[in-house]
Formats: C-alpha cells, sequence, structure tokens
C-alpha cells in the first residue's frame, strides 16, 4: 500500500493491505490504530486466547499471521488504551461478519468466487442516453420465508423470486438499500458497523458475488446504496477505535449526528482513504455497477444546514473521491441523495463540480406529491408546482425518485398520498406515474408502489402482495408493468433526458383547467404527453404540434383494461393543420407517438 497516500486520503484500495487476507497457508491480519498501546489478536483458530499483533511500517499499523486461521473462522482485535483497559473491537477492513447481536469478523475469502459476467461488464453504461428504470428495494422485506422479523432469503433464494418479477415489470437496475453489516434492523443499513461486510442476514461475500452476477446474466444493473457521512455508535465498531476519536470528529458538536450515529471526520486523510476504499470495493469486488450516496447535504453543509456553512474539507473529499471513482470505473453509476440547491453537484470536478453521474431530484419529488395531495379545487392555484421542474432541470442531471423515505414515518405510501376516497386514489396514482415517466430525467421507484400498496413499510414484514387479489390493485400492477415497459422500448423518453432540444412545452397555461402537454424528442420519435389533473373532464381541448400529421395511442390512464372509464375504439388521430382536438378524462394521461 502507499502509505504516503493513504495519511493523505489518496488511496483507493486499503482493503488489499488491511483487514484479514487468506494466503497459501494462514491468513494475515492488518490494522491502522496508531494511538493503541498494544493489540492482541483473538479468534476461533486460537481458541480465543491473545496473540500478539507487531507494530509494522512507522508504528501505526499492526500484523500478525496466523498459520491454523482459514476461511469462515471468527475474529477481532483486542485493542489495548494507554490506562490498560482494553476493548474488543471488529475489523474496520474486515470482509464478513458474525449475524447481530455478535460482534466477531468473519475471515472471508474474496477469491473463492469467479465472475462470469465479462459481457455485461464491457457493454455497461452510466445510462445517460439509455433508459435507467431503478426498482429500490430492502432486501430482507421485499419478500420473507415467514412471518418472523428475522427470517430473510439468501441472496440466492431472493435472486431465483426477484429476478423474474424485476424482468416481468420492466425494471432494469435495482438499487439496493445498505448491505453492508448493522447491527440494528431498524436502521435499514444506515448505521453500519461493517463498511467492507456484506450482512450476514443474507448470506456470504460470496452469496453477494453470485447474486449480482446472476442479475448481470440476465441484464439488470445491481446500485449499492453507501454511506459516507456516519456510522454506528457500537463500541465494538468504528467508535473510539484505537482509545480516541480516530474516524470520528472528537467534539459532539459536530461529531454527532441528527440520527445519533458519529459523524466521519472527512478532513483526515486516513478517513477518506478508508471510505472511498468501501466505495471501490463495492465496485471492484463485488462488480456494483454503481453507489448511491446517502445524505450527501450532510457532507456538503455542516450538519446539512446551509446556516452553518459549507464544510469545504468533506467536500473537497467527495469531489476527490468521484474523480478517483470515476477514473477506475468509468461505466459505474454515481448519484447524489441531495436536498440542497448546492450548484454543480453532477458538474466534473475539472468544472469545480462533485462529480456525481446523478442527483435524486428532490425538490420535483415534493412538489409533485405536494400537488397531488391537494383537492383538485386548489390545483389550479398550484399549477406551476408541475412547471417549475423544468425552469432548473438542465442545472444537474436530475434522477426522479420516489423513495423508501416517501413510504414511512407517517408520511403515507404514493398511492395514500392521492387525494381523496380509496376509489379516487387510483386514477391519480396511474395519472401521477405517467407523469414521472413523461418527465426527463432517470426513474426510481421503492418496492410496492408498483402494486398500489397502502400500508407503510416496515422492515419487518414483507410487501402486501395479497392485495393484488382486489381489481383496483390488480389492474394498477398492470398498469405500471406496461408504463414500465413502454418506457424501456421508446427512445423518446430517455434518449435527451440531459439535452433541451429532449423536451418542449406544447401548453403549460391550462390554470384552470389543469391540463399539461408537452413532448419528449430524440431522433428517431417524439411522444407528446398529455394530461388532466383535475377533477372534472375537459372536453374538446385543443392542441398544436409542429410538422405532425398523425398521432397514435401509445397508452392511456383511463383505459378501462386498467380500471378506468374509458374504451379506446380509434388508435390513430389525424390532425388537421397540426391540430388536434380531444376528450381528457377526470384524473387521466395520454402518451401519443406523433409522426
Amino acid at each position: 500500500m502507499d502509505f504516503y497516500g493513504f495519511y493523505t486520503g489518496k488511496v483507493f484500495d486499503a482493503y488489499r493491505f488491511l483487514g484479514a487476507h487468506t494466503e497459501k497457508e494462514g491468513v494475515t491480519f492488518r490494522t491502522f490504530a496508531p494511538a493503541a498501546s498494544r493489540i492482541s489478536l483473538i479468534g476461533e483458530f486460537s481458541d480465543w486466547q491473545e496473540w500478539t499483533m507487531n507494530r509494522i511500517h512507522d508504528g501505526n499499523f499492526w500484523e500478525c499471521y496466523a498459520k491454523t486461521a482459514k476461511p469462515g473462522q471468527m475474529y477481532k482485535y483486542r485493542i489495548y488504551k494507554r490506562d490498560g483497559s482494553f476493548t474488543d473491537h471488529c475489523d474496520p477492513y474486515g470482509f464478513g461478519m458474525e449475524l447481530r447481536p455478535n460482534t466477531a469478523s468473519v475471515i472471508r475469502d474474496l477469491s473463492e468466487y469467479t465472475f462470469s459476467d465479462e459481457k455485461w461488464m464491457r457493454q455497461r453504461t452510466d445510462c445517460k442516453s439509455k433508459p435507467l428504470n431503478i426498482y429500490e428495494l430492502h432486501f430482507g422485506s421485499f419478500r420473507k420465508p415467514s412471518e418472523k422479523a428475522d427470517d430473510w432469503y439468501t441472496y440466492a433464494e431472493l435472486a431465483d423470486i426477484l429476478i423474474p418479477y424485476l424482468k416481468e415489470y420492466g425494471y432494469n437496475y435495482i438499487e439496493v438499500m445498505p448491505l453492508s453489516e448493522h447491527p440494528c434492523d431498524e436502521s435499514w443499513g444506515y448505521q453500519n458497523t461493517g463498511f467492507f461486510s456484506p450482512t450476514a442476514r443474507y448470506g456470504t461475500a460470496a452469496d453477494l458475488m453470485e447474486f449480482v452476477d446472476i442479475c448481470h446474466k440476465n441484464k439488470i444493473g445491481v446500485i449499492m446504496d453507501f454511506v459516507p457521512v456516519h456510522f454506528a455508535v457500537d463500541g465494538y465498531a468504528l467508535a473510539d477505535y484505537d482509545g480516541t476519536p480516530l474516524y470520528e470528529y472528537p467534539h459532539s458538536d459536530v461529531g454527532v449526528s441528527e440520527w445519533g450515529s458519529k459523524n466521519f471526520m472527512h478532513s483526515r486523510g486516513e478517513v477518506r482513504s478508508f471510505l472511498q476504499s468501501a466505495a471501490g470495493y463495492w465496485l471492484s469486488e463485488y462488480h456494483a455497477d454503481g453507489i448511491r450516496m446517502d445524505a450527501i447535504s450532510r457532507i456538503i453543509y455542516w450538519q446539512g444546514e446551509p446556516a452553518r456553512g459549507v464544510n469545504n474539507n468533506a467536500v473537497a473529499f467527495i469531489r476527490e473521491m468521484n474523480r478517483g471513482l470515476k477514473a477506475m470505473y468509468p461505466s459505474a453509476i454515481l448519484s447524489a441523495e441531495d436536498s440542497t440547491s448546492y450548484p454543480g453537484v453532477t458538474r466534473s470536478p475539472e468544472e469545480g463540480g462533485l462529480g456525481f453521474d446523478y442527483k435524486w431530484d428532490m425538490g420535483w419529488m415534493n412538489d409533485t406529491l405536494d400537488y397531488f395531495r391537494t383537492a383538485p379545487e386548489y390545483r389550479s392555484r398550484d399549477y406551476h408546482k408541475l412547471t417549475f421542474s423544468m425552469m432548473y432541470y438542465y442545472n444537474d442531471a436530475y434522477l426522479l425518485p420516489f423513495s423508501h423515505d416517501e413510504t414511512v414515518h407517517g408520511k403515507a405510501t404514493i398511492l395514500q398520498k392521492m387525494n381523496g376516497e380509496y376509489e379516487d386514489k387510483f386514477p391519480q396514482a396511474r395519472a401521477l406515474y405517467m407523469y414521472m415517466y413523461a418527465h426527463p430525467g432517470k426513474k426510481l421507484n421503492f418496492m410496492g408502489n408498483e402494486i398500489g400498496q397502502l400500508r407503510e413499510w416496515d422492515e419487518k414484514r414483507e410487501q402486501d402482495w395479497d392485495i393484488l387479489k382486489y381489481p383496483l390493485h390488480d389492474a394498477f400492477h398492470q398498469f405500471m408493468k406496461d408504463l414500465n415497459q413502454l418506457y424501456l422500448k421508446n427512445p423518446a423518453l430517455y434518449e435527451k433526458d440531459y439535452e433541451n432540444e429532449g423536451f418542449q412545452w406544447i401548453d403549460c397555461h391550462q390554470e384552470e383547467r389543469c391540463i399539461y402537454a408537452f413532448e419528449r424528442i430524440c431522433k428517431t420519435q417524439r411522444i407528446a404527453a398529455v394530461f388532466n389533473f383535475s377533477d372534472k373532464v375537459q372536453e374538446d381541448y385543443a392542441f398544436t404540434l409542429k410538422n405532425a400529421r398523425t398521432l397514435k395511442l401509445l397508452i392511456a390512464s383511463d383505459m378501462d383494461k386498467y380500471a378506468g372509464e374509458k374504451h379506446y375504439k380509434t388508435e390513430t388521430i389525424t390532425l388537421e393543420n397540426g391540430t388536434a382536438c380531444v376528450t381528457l378524462s377526470a384524473y387521466s394521461g395520454i402518451f401519443y407517438l406523433v409522426s
């Protein structure tokens, strides 16, 4: 390892030196703990007796070779403070861990599994000009083998269930909530103890590698959720690792997050090398196709509050990490969950940006859901909540998210958010999703949204699949399948997402009627999207398209097969001087292929 690079935050593969590394015979263990007075290695191979670790290099690193150690065995580091007290820690760079509440690291041989996804890896891209339809899921609660909270499918078992479902529904990427080891199920993986350890809830490192490989063979990309801001407070993990605040800030005013976790001190080179090595680890060793980085606002601003000012050291860290990751993995996707208006999140580092490929469009998400929560009689007042997004859209490369955060903590699910009674929610939700898929930007939808789930997500329970026995939900999930497949097959809906010529307003001044119309355009195709978000039928709505002769119906949210009230007898409309005149059902959307 480049030790100078490690100290200055330039290393992206520190895990190749630190951690537990299998050899032809035995295992070599190394850890970084500059303030420790001494360290012992304890594990199954020593009957948990202390084996002395030796200082190496400049005295800040410790090493021990264990000839009798082998993969699958547990171990810990017993780290002594200067006062003689000690704490048994898991390995910060360990490749495996025990299932909670146990805390030992587990030796894993990363060469145990061999990938066979060369074709996928050669052909994958960042999807800027391709469809990117992401299904976000929590691995332990998509489906469960039983009703027990801590009963989960393994990586292999879920692959057999999940992949056919994704292909049927038209999702070409998954984004998995954090799979790095975490002690508290309720943290959903966002408070980590093992940044290099796939959680033991679902299997081993090799099992996760095989899961990703199977996804790739089925042309499904895998984005890993990554937490670069904070970590769990548990004393056996990173907290006060060498008896001092090694990874965290020493002062609680900036050292403790709003979630009660410890904040990484991004000004330390060793912390930078740790985090960017963890990100690189998932991309390299597990062939992940991207990294979604959590809570980037907490990196940009102190404690996420603009009033506290920009955290310049943390901003420099994320910029340089992204620069390095893109240099090594140019086709991998780096996306930011960021709700701020900080400029240049998706501009390149060379242009002064942060270097992400995509930024979650939280403004679009909030404005859109607020609009659909609103009673229809007030939507004329709020009409331009749905036009505002295109006023800032080209400032960054945006991704449109309806994520897990919008289905928990009393916020209600996406369907439940729709205004009105039960029957009124479905036509609005169908129109909402058509608007989402017509709007420029890549798509992300959380599990359960596609079946119109009404119960908020609970990590202890699987999704309410039995809800599909009800006709409205069954029709809704059929609609979502058709909409997803249509998105994947029509380049006008994705090819020029980030080019001005890919979007054109047809009509955005129907405030009283709550009608919106726009075109999506690419080299080979034009699609007109027309929406009526009022609760009234809008008759004889006329709109004009340049250089157009006909409109061919692609999909309509009010079709009777989706539990709508309209049967479309005529699928093609001939225009007169480029003008069409249509009648729009209440709460409806229509896509037309323009020729």
